[in-house]
């Protein structure tokens, strides 16, 4: 009977090590994706190369190590694992493509306040899509960042318009970023994380390059910093940051990961304050805890209605 019990808690405390690990890399991946605003802030050279780069980059870095096993892998899934990776990939690609452009037009504490929303389109994807109820407790809390956003989008009306334009294109972001989440942790339960990063990584790497080739950008000719800028972002935000979070996706649900996310505003306006001098406006003062809070609620509740 011992020897019983003994055997079938093994898997189990297999299990819950695997799980502290993840609760470990969640805030190493916070602050890693941190950086992100910050180094592309200080990039000289178009958003879609600056994605591009990050991807590919990140992708060659893991293929040496990744692929044999990754091939291994793929002989035993089917096309309900490998087609929603690579819709994963899709999304990432946008979000990446829309966020980048979007630090461009406006400050970085703007832009990761909106894109880092997606707990909320986590819930009215459940609501219009799945046909889930929307509590009042949901809705309170939606409304409540809803008014943090015209908020901080009322200060950068005054800024001018192209700062609008660049909270915007963050919060498309944020809805291409929900995809991605929501996506990745149905395969992750099936998917090893090193195949699942490497297929994703590299066919959001693939489209950049496809989307840049089409704008005409130039991928050469920059200045040498700018190309170990383009290394530093597919080594820290990327494969240390999001990779993190990917892992996590195998224990947590998409919206618990997406709280953690949460706090990527805070790190990256202390770090756009400390290194690149950006002011902190009275409106982002009063805003952006707003949203945080209705973000912090929505996801709250999705936990406790057990959605996600």
């Amino acid at each position: 009977m011992a020897t019983s019990c003994t055997s079938a808690s093994m898997p189990e405390r297999s299990v819950l090590s695997q799980a502290y690990r993840a609760k470990v890399l969640l805030p190493t991946g916070l602050v890693a994706i941190s950086f992100a605003s910050i180094i592309i802030k200080i990039c000289e050279a178009p958003p879609l190369i600056i994605a591009a780069y990050r991807l590919t980059l990140a992708t060659l870095v893991l293929i040496p190590f990744t692929l044999p096993r990754m091939l291994r892998e793929f002989r035993l899934l089917g096309r309900q694992e490998i087609l929603p990776s690579l819709l994963a990939g899709l999304f990432l690609c946008f979000h990446f493509a829309l966020w980048v452009t979007s630090l461009k037009y406006t400050s970085v504490a703007s832009s990761v306040i909106f894109v880092t929303t997606n707990p909320i389109f986590v819930a009215l994807a459940s609501t219009f899509f799945l046909g889930e109820r929307l509590s009042a407790a949901l809705l309170l809390s939606i409304l409540v960042a809803i008014l943090g956003g015209v908020i901080i989008g009322w200060g950068d009306w005054e800024r001018g318009l192209q700062n609008l334009y660049g909270d915007f294109l963050a919060l498309l972001g944020a809805i291409m970023a929900t995809g991605y989440l929501l996506v990745g942790r149905r395969v992750r339960q099936k998917m090893d994380l090193s195949g699942y990063v490497t297929l994703v990584y590299g066919m959001a790497a693939v489209l950049l390059v496809l989307l840049a080739l089409i704008r005409g950008d130039a991928f050469f000719n920059y200045p040498p910093k700018t190309y170990l800028l383009f290394f530093l972002l597919a080594l820290v935000p990327q494969l240390i940051g999001h990779t993190a979070m990917n892992w996590a996706l195998k224990f947590f649900s998409a919206t618990l990961v997406a709280v953690w996310i949460l706090g990527e505003p805070i790190g990256a306006t202390i770090l756009a304050f400390l290194i690149l001098g950006e002011p902190l406006s009275k409106n982002l003062v009063w805003g952006g805890p707003l949203v945080l809070l209705g973000i912090y609620l929505s996801a709250r509740e999705e936990r406790k209605l057990g959605k996600i």
